[in-house]
C-alpha cells in the first residue's frame, strides 16, 4: 500500500510538475490536520514522517513523561510510561503509534481537503512562475468566449510547447476596436503583466499595447531580431494607425526596407494580424529636425525649427499638404508628437512669417 502511495506522488510530479518534495509536505501537513481533529491534542504533540526512499509514513503522537498527569492526551504518568519504555522516567518523552484505522470522516475529509488545496496552490504556483516569464511577450491564443454583454474575451494560451492551456481575458479595454472575434479564433496577444490573486494568476493581456507592434515586427524582421535594426520608438492609436521610429546599425542595410520586406510582404502580415491598422514606418535621427520631419510623413515638410524650451516645435508645411500633415481629427500630427516627443505646431507656408 505504502508503494502505491508514493508511486501516486511520483505520478503527480511527471504529470503536473508539482516536486514530490513539496508533495510529501503538503501531505504530512494534511495527516497532522487529521490527527489534531481526531485527538484532543495541539499539533506540536504529533509527529508525521514521510521516507520516500524508504516508502513508510510513520505516525505518532508525542507524549511527555510527568509525576501528575494533568492532560491524558499528551502526557503519561510514569507508571504508564514504563510500560511503553521499561526504565522511563519524569521528562522522556514516548512516540506512541497512531491506529490510522481509528480516523473518522472528519478527519480524512480534512486530510483530504488540505492535500486537494496543496495540489491546487502548487499548480497556481507554477502557471504564475511560467508565464511570468512570459511577460512584455508575445503569445499565441485561441479564443474560447466572448461574452457579448461586456465585451471580454476568454482566451486559451499557453506558454509554450508541451505547456498546458490556461484562460486569460482579454478586456474590452485592451480590444483592437472594431475587431471582430469568434470562438476558435487564432489571435496573437501580449503579456502585459501577470498577478498573483487568491483564485490564481491573473494574465494581463492586451491586443492595444504599442509592444505588440514592437513584437510583431521582431518575429517577422530578422534584422531587428538580430538587432541590425532597431525600433527606437512607437507611437499606436490600436485599430486605426501607427508610427514606429526605425535605426541601422549598418550603413549597407535600409532600415525602412527591411521592415516593408520584399512587395511588402513583411509589413503586410503585421498590418492583416492587426486587423488592416495602418503602418507608417518612418527613420529616426539624432538631429531632431529631422526625425519630426520624418514622422509627419506622408506629408511634406519645409521647414523644422525647434524652439527654446527644447521640447516644442514649430514645422511649416506646403499649404496644399496642410491636412495631410495634421491628418483626420489630428491624428498624423498627435502620433507625430508622440513618437518624437516633441509639442508640433503646424503652420501653412502662406503664414510661415
Amino acid at each position: 500500500m505504502n508503494a502505491e502511495f508514493f508511486t501516486a506522488i511520483t505520478d503527480i510530479e511527471r504529470e503536473k510538475g508539482i516536486p514530490q518534495s513539496y508533495m510529501i509536505e503538503k501531505i504530512e501537513q494534511a495527516l497532522l490536520a487529521a490527527l489534531k481533529k481526531n485527538y484532543q491534542f495541539s499539533a506540536e504533540c504529533a509527529r508525521v514522517v514521510l521516507d520516500p526512499v524508504e516508502q513508510t509514513v510513520d505516525m505518532y503522537i508525542q507524549r511527555t513523561v510527568v509525576e501528575t498527569v494533568e492532560n491524558p492526551h499528551t502526557q503519561y504518568s510514569v507508571e504508564e510510561a514504563q510500560a511503553y519504555m521499561p526504565g522511563a522516567v519524569e521528562g522522556d518523552f514516548i512516540n506512541e503509534p497512531v491506529d490510522t484505522g481509528r480516523f473518522g470522516r472528519i478527519a480524512a475529509q480534512a486530510a483530504k481537503q488540505v492535500i486537494i488545496q496543496g495540489i491546487r496552490e502548487a499548480e497556481r504556483n507554477l502557471v504564475f512562475d511560467e508565464f511570468t516569464s512570459k511577460e512584455h511577450e508575445i503569445l499565441t491564443g485561441v479564443v474560447t468566449r466572448v461574452d457579448p454583454r461586456t465585451g471580454g474575451v476568454s482566451i486559451q494560451i499557453s506558454s509554450g510547447a508541451g505547456s498546458e492551456l490556461t484562460e486569460a481575458m482579454l478586456s474590452a479595454g485592451e480590444r483592437i476596436p472594431n475587431e471582430y472575434l469568434r470562438d476558435g479564433d487564432r489571435i496573437k496577444v501580449y503579456v502585459i503583466e501577470v498577478r498573483k490573486s487568491s483564485r490564481g494568476p491573473q494574465i494581463l493581456i492586451s491586443r492595444t499595447h504599442p509592444g505588440l507592434v514592437k513584437r510583431l515586427f521582431e518575429l517577422e524582421v530578422p534584422e531587428i531580431f538580430d538587432g541590425t535594426v532597431e525600433i527606437r520608438s512607437i507611437a499606436r492609436e490600436a485599430g486605426n494607425r501607427s508610427k514606429i521610429a526605425v535605426y541601422s546599425n549598418d550603413p549597407d542595410v535600409e532600415p525602412i526596407g527591411a521592415c516593408v520586406g520584399p512587395k511588402g510582404g513583411r509589413v503586410n502580415t503585421i498590418v492583416d494580424e492587426l486587423g488592416g491598422e495602418k503602418i507608417d514606418i518612418v527613420r529616426f535621427s539624432d538631429d531632431p529636425t529631422e526625425y519630426i520631419a520624418s514622422a509627419l510623413a506622408p506629408s511634406e515638410v519645409i521647414s523644422v525649427t525647434v524652439l527654446e524650451d527644447g521640447k516644442s516645435c514649430r514645422v511649416v508645411v506646403p499649404d496644399n499638404q496642410l491636412s495631410l500633415a495634421i491628418g483626420k481629427e489630428g491624428q498624423n500630427v498627435r502620433l507625430a508628437a508622440r513618437l518624437t516627443g516633441f509639442k508640433i505646431d503646424i503652420k501653412p507656408e502662406s503664414q510661415a512669417d
